[in-house]
């Protein structure tokens, strides 16, 4: 049995101090005692958060879930876990079905074992199924029309799937994914109009992919998918890198779409947690250079932030409090893709996933279900 103590707690609607808590993989209990025989962890006053969930995350340290390897995932588990991320969805590119395959069945492989970092939780599966005309950093040759057949036997391992509704005839495929699946449909890379936008939410699509980005925007006469985004009630992902969106938008976003809804994500690709220079996202070049990540036409090709960068960027340039801007990247996600039973909040029962941030969150420490998986020396 461990025991954190001597932080201040991060739970889903408060900040609690002068408490410990007890865990083993779980978390036992929420107390004012420390057991005898317990290992004590001394937080040293810092925020015990509840581990951050990514669920859009292409790469990181020089891998891509799109090598299809087992030690691209897992470079990737330990890498984000240094910026208190516990779980993740390793998220695939539009690209051939083999790849795409090989891709799904190494995330599965990472899923089923526990790894030295961030718990894979399942997978992100963005594209084939997009529109051309907003199709960003993916590569249009392998642009597909919707089949549930392409996916029906990875269902038991794709948490979230981005399709294009407008490219869904009759939304077949938004129909048969509801009817056999619990996978989260995000609508992005689309040019669906305001109006096919909320005939899809009507059928099924539960998400918007990175809000602003890759998708029809906000106009008086024609409101786009951003539109059905803030007036509607689906989960939203934001980039909150200040770089795919302006941060003056963040407190319009908030005040428009609500706390509960929103999810932080990183849209990370292979050069996260690098140096300027050139690298690779989907077989095509990317050009990363002050913090910006781009094709050799100029188009956004991901982010190269962190989670907890995501965070303190959203935290700062809104009004929101420290509970609220952790809920972002933890409850809303692990809500959204059906594992807040146990994770994206510090309860007891759930998973010991914790991590330690100071007040400008950089972090300290990680726990994934138990166990240290990184720790700042």
């Amino acid at each position: 049995m461990k025991c954190l103590t001597n932080g201040r707690i991060i739970l889903k609607d408060k900040v609690l101090e002068g408490k410990n808590i007890i865990f083993d993989s779980k978390i036992q209990s929420i107390t004012s005692e420390i057991p005898e025989g317990c290992e004590v962890i001394d937080a040293k006053g810092q925020y015990i958060s509840p581990g951050l969930i990514d669920i859009h995350i292409h790469g990181n340290m020089g891998e891509d879930t799109m090598n299809g390897t087992d030690h691209a995932i897992e470079t990737m588990s330990k890498s984000v876990a240094r910026h208190g991320v516990t779980g993740f969805l390793p998220t695939t590119m539009t690209m051939g079905k083999s790849d795409i395959y090989t891709a799904l069945d190494t995330i599965r492989r990472a899923k089923a074992r526990k790894l030295n970092g961030s718990q894979v939780l399942g997978s992100h599966v963005e594209g084939p199924f997009i529109n051309e005309a907003f199709k960003g950093a993916q590569n249009a040759k392998f642009i597909a029309i919707p089949e549930f057949s392409f996916i029906k036997d990875y269902s038991d391992v794709i948490k979230v799937i981005t399709i294009a509704p407008e490219k869904d005839e009759n939304f077949e495929f938004i129909k048969a994914v509801k009817r056999s699946t619990d996978i989260l449909i995000s609508m992005g890379h689309s040019k669906a109009t305001f109006d096919e936008a909320n005939a899809a939410i009507d059928e099924g699509v539960g998400s918007v992919t990175h809000l602003f980005n890759a998708q029809t925007g906000l106009n008086h006469r024609e409101p786009g998918i951003v539109g059905a985004a803030l007036t509607r009630d689906v989960f939203t992902e934001i980039i909150a890198d200040t770089i795919h969106v302006n941060k003056g938008l963040f407190q319009f976003v908030i005040h428009n779409k609500g706390k509960n809804k929103l999810i932080l994500i990183t849209d990370s690709m292979e050069a996260g947690g690098l140096e300027d220079g050139e690298y690779s996202l989907g077989g095509q070049k990317v050009i990363v250079k002050d913090n910006a990540a781009r094709l050799e036409n100029g188009a956004l090709a991901g982010s190269v932030s962190a989670m907890n960068s995501m965070v303190r960027n959203f935290y700062n340039n809104t009004d929101l409090t420290v509970v609220e801007a952790i809920n972002l990247a933890s409850l809303n996600p692990a809500t959204a893709i059906h594992v807040d039973d146990k994770k994206g909040s510090i309860e007891i029962g759930k998973d010991a996933d914790f991590a330690l941030f100071d007040d400008d969150f950089n972090c300290s420490m990680t726990i994934c279900t138990g166990d240290i998986v990184f720790e700042q020396k």
